[in-house]
């Protein structure tokens, strides 16, 4: 205690404690809090928890923005770089939220605390903030904050990356999205260096210069809008947007939008790029829709159509069709694979489209039938007989060389105006005739051949009741061993009688293997020939039967097995059966007749090619075929006129044929002359008119006796050369 001048004592300072930095700060009535640069709450006051209802342990260590209301809590970082300039900045406005939810308006007061502000936990970089409420003023900018919460509301929740920047150039603000788009440092945006920002995004973009020109010719024209797109190096693409900020009709700013659209340019990108395979698509399903994919050629369907439009047209009195198929081009498959067969089609096709103008149209039918529509033509047969020739010349199919042949029908419109359906039908029946009589060659239809195509029918149907009704007959016809002097062989020949006269089997067995009735006939004659020879088989166990065998029946599994039933049935030795078949048969299916001719090989059943020398076959070819005896076709026998001739072709085959372990039978002797001509190249047997032509049962035996007589004669040097 001290006194004063008056007399009165007063308390002197020294006599009373200084208080301590932080009951001061505890003592404070507004709340302090102290923050580190990376937001994290390092210290606060008692006011601190009064004001916002948090204890202190809940708020150390936290980051700051738990404190502030939304559309407050960006900006942060700024207000370090603010402190950096100007050490007294002014107070800032903001909304406070407290624990249980509720916003107060609050009064925000901020200082740079130094490192050695005698605060620890403050560390290098930390700001002093102090926070004094006042929600008790006069809430006369309710309105705005309501505007402005709004609007931080709106900007943050856009997928759009939102950027303000003043009529000066600087950046005023950015939404989260466009500082995550851009990928741009907080710290660096912070900084308020918009050239390093600027250099941050350049960096990122194709063509920066682009992005430079437009921003440049914008801020000459403050005015102006704009949109384009942005291309970035890492593949990405954003759309750009561009519009003045105005204030009282005055531009202050501008206001830039990015928008990626890099997964719908990329979703763009596939759907064009799936309707340009679609539209190509498009364009090869109509192509195939009405072209042959092999030729390249029309297809039926597109020929069905020019047909119907020329019947239609003017020229409705000039349309020709030519049909035409290749023939035994099945061969030419089985021989030669179908790769050679498809080149072949090939081939036909190119020829056809250079026999005819561009605009008649060649169409493939399928298979190895053509059609070719020719519309005001003045000559369709020169045009036929053209095709005809062209097909002449030989192909050249992987080494080996081919002559394609064809047979070739020609109808056109006439005075009965026929239709498509009938006009194509016409064509094809003058086809069939081209090919009954000789192949190779062209018809033009006639109506006497719709005739001829009645009578095959009626032919059909006729052999079916023969079947049905027992008119199929079987003949015999003795071959001559010319090595025993003897017959030991006698082939069965299928005859159809009808009404008294009898069919020849070259009308019939077509028709038969057509209709597949030549499997019950077939059978019927394997049958009644073992029936009716079995007393003569019987007498010597060294005579044969020969039997000729369909290509379509050795198509059946079971055939095998049928004859060794029907030799079984009628109680013939099998090794006393010869099956007549033709180089044909293993051109259907190899692997299945080879299968089954084997089989009957193992019961003991002899097989012979018949007809050799007629197919595509070779004589190296047969060591590679289940046969034992080879049949010379009789258009090689009538090669001997005179027998003096040099045939090579003949004695070539007897000898590679006995180089295979293989006996021969000449087919078709007639003269002397020819059966000398043939045992003088030791061919085993001899079969034709010279011995005996083909008889009933009954006469068997007087034929068999007169063929032996004939050649007991010829071998004395006698003999009549009568049929």
């Amino acid at each position: 205690m001290v006194a004063d001048v008056h007399g009165e004592s007063r308390v002197t300072a020294s006599a009373y404690p200084a208080p301590s930095p932080e009951a001061i700060l505890e003592a404070g009535p507004d709340a302090l809090l102290v923050v580190a640069e990376d937001g994290t709450i390092l210290m606060v006051n008692a006011a601190a928890e009064r004001m916002f209802g948090y204890s202190r342990d809940e708020l150390l260590g936290h980051d700051h923005r738990v404190l502030l209301a939304k559309g407050f809590r960006s900006g942060f970082h700024r207000l370090f770089f603010v402190l950096r300039e100007d050490a007294w900045p002014p107070p800032v406005e903001a909304y406070a939220v407290r624990r249980d939810g509720s916003e107060f308006q609050g009064e925000l007061t901020y200082s740079l605390l130094p490192q050695d502000a005698g605060t620890p936990a403050a560390g290098p970089a930390s700001m002093a903030v102090t926070i004094r409420d006042t929600s008790r003023r006069v809430q006369t900018d309710a309105g705005l904050r309501e505007a402005m919460s709004l609007l931080s509301a709106t900007l943050e929740s856009t997928a759009d990356g939102i950027l303000v920047v003043s009529a000066e150039g600087q950046i005023a603000g950015v939404n989260n999205q466009f500082v995550s788009m851009w990928g741009i440092p907080r710290n660096l945006l912070a900084s308020q260096n918009d050239e390093a920002v600027m250099g941050y995004v350049l960096d990122q973009l194709k063509d920066p210069a682009k992005f430079v020109e437009k921003v440049t010719a914008l801020y000459s024209d403050p005015a102006a809008e704009s949109h384009d797109v942005l291309d970035f190096r890492d593949g990405r693409t954003f759309e750009r947007y561009s519009r003045p900020q105005t204030v009282a009709n005055q531009v202050v700013g501008r206001v830039w939008s990015f928008r990626d659209v890099t997964a719908a340019r990329l979703a763009q990108e596939q759907i064009t790029k799936a309707m340009a395979d679609l539209a190509e698509q498009s364009a090869q399903l109509k192509a195939l829709a009405f072209q042959d994919p092999l030729t390249g050629l029309s297809n039926r369907q597109l020929f069905n159509d020019h047909l119907a439009a020329a019947l239609l047209g003017p020229y409705g009195t000039a349309v020709d069709l030519l049909l035409l198929d290749l023939d035994d081009f099945k061969e030419v498959n089985d021989i030669l694979g179908h790769h050679a067969g498809d080149q072949m089609l090939i081939e036909v096709g190119r020829r056809l489209r250079g026999c005819v103008r561009p605009n008649d149209v060649v169409a493939r039918l399928g298979g190895d039938e053509f059609v070719v529509l020719l519309v005001g033509s003045l000559d369709p047969d020169e045009v036929a007989g053209r095709i005809v020739e062209s097909l002449k010349v030989p192909v050249w199919i992987d080494g080996t060389m081919l002559r394609p042949s064809l047979s070739l029908g020609l109808a056109s419109i006439s005075d009965d105006a026929v239709g498509a359906s009938e006009l194509l039908r016409r064509a094809d029946v003058a086809m069939y005739a081209a090919k009954a009589a000789g192949k190779n060659r062209y018809l033009r239809f006639r109506p006497e051949m719709l005739q001829s195509l009645v009578q095959r029918t009626e032919l059909e149907t006729g052999l079916r009741l023969a079947v049905d009704s027992g008119q199929i007959t079987v003949l015999y016809q003795p071959i001559i061993s010319a090595t025993l002097g003897a017959v030991v062989t006698v082939e069965a020949l299928a005859r159809w009688v009808r009404d008294g006269e009898t069919i020849p089997p070259e009308r019939f067995i077509p028709a038969a293997e057509r209709s597949g009735l030549i499997v019950e006939i077939g059978t019927e004659v394997l049958l009644k020939a073992c029936t009716e020879l079995k007393p003569w088989l019987a007498e010597d166990s060294a005579r044969r039967l020969a039997v000729n065998v369909s290509g379509v029946q050795l198509q059946h599994g079971d055939f095998a097995e049928l004859v060794q039933a029907a030799t079984a049935s009628c109680g013939v030795d099998p090794r006393q059966l010869i099956l007549e078949v033709t180089e044909s048969v293993f051109f259907d299916d190899d692997g299945h007749v080879i299968q089954q001719l084997n089989a009957l090989r193992n019961a003991g059943v002899g097989v012979a090619l018949d007809d050799f020398g007629t197919g595509y076959s070779s004589l190296g070819r047969l060591q590679e075929l289940p046969v034992d005896t080879l049949k010379i076709d009789q258009s090689f026998t009538a090669m001997i006129q005179t027998g003096t001739e040099k045939l090579p072709i003949l004695s070539c085959m007897v000898t590679m044929a006995h180089g295979l372990g293989l006996t021969v039978t000449a087919e078709g002797v007639e003269t002397a002359a020819q059966a000398e001509y043939l045992m003088g190249l030791d061919c085993e047997s001899l079969q034709g008119f010279l011995f005996s032509g083909a008889e009933a049962q009954s006469a068997l035996n007087s034929a068999i006796a007169r063929s032996t007589e004939v050649f007991g004669t010829l071998r004395g040097g006698r003999v009549s050369e009568t049929r």
